[in-house]
């Protein structure tokens, strides 16, 4: 039997909600909508590319997302000292590159891991709670910042990933 990416239902959005309940709400219904755009998909699928030169693919927005909330939830705002995912010093954007041998109900997986383990980093903590970014700057951001980012890097990537699911198989929308 053939693997294909699992079925989803979205959140509803809250429409009259606090600061922390609509943040966390918007942006579980971004995550959802990634993982909405892989489903039914098999693993060639979600590995083909969008239009070329472009090699983007679903597979890769998935293992790039996994980075992403281990990288602002877990290394940056709560300190972990982590190793990335895919990413090494060879393959710097092995998240999107190195799809050959990639497993994609791993990658499934390892994003919703990910997004547990982001929201029991953020737990209990302060929006205003403040840190020093590892990136190249070294800004101080805070949480809320973090939640904001993270929407927008999803909604970004759900744009990319709406094309690439529509040159797939037309289906548009969601």
């Amino acid at each position: 039997m053939t693997w294909t990416a699992p079925d989803i239902t979205r959140v509803h959005i809250p429409r009259a909600a606090g600061e922390r309940d609509m943040l966390e709400g918007w942006l579980d219904f971004h995550r959802q909508t990634l993982l909405l755009k892989c489903a039914g998909l098999t693993a060639e699928q979600l590995r083909t590319a969008s239009v070329q030169p472009s090699s983007l693919t679903l597979l890769g927005l998935l293992r790039h997302m996994a980075e992403v909330e281990r990288w602002w939830f877990r290394m940056n705002f709560a300190g972990e000292r982590l190793d990335d995912l895919y990413n090494t010093e060879a393959s710097p954007d092995g998240d999107f590159d190195d799809l050959a041998d990639a497993d994609p109900e791993a990658a499934v997986a390892t994003l919703h891991a990910e997004v547990e383990l982001a929201r029991a980093a953020a737990a209990a903590r302060a929006l205003d709670e403040t840190f020093v970014s590892l990136s190249g700057q070294r800004k101080e951001l805070n949480l809320r910042w973090v939640y904001v980012h993270m929407i927008e890097e999803y909604a970004r990537h759900n744009g990319h990933a709406d094309l690439i699911r529509e040159r797939i198989d037309g289906v548009t929308g969601g």
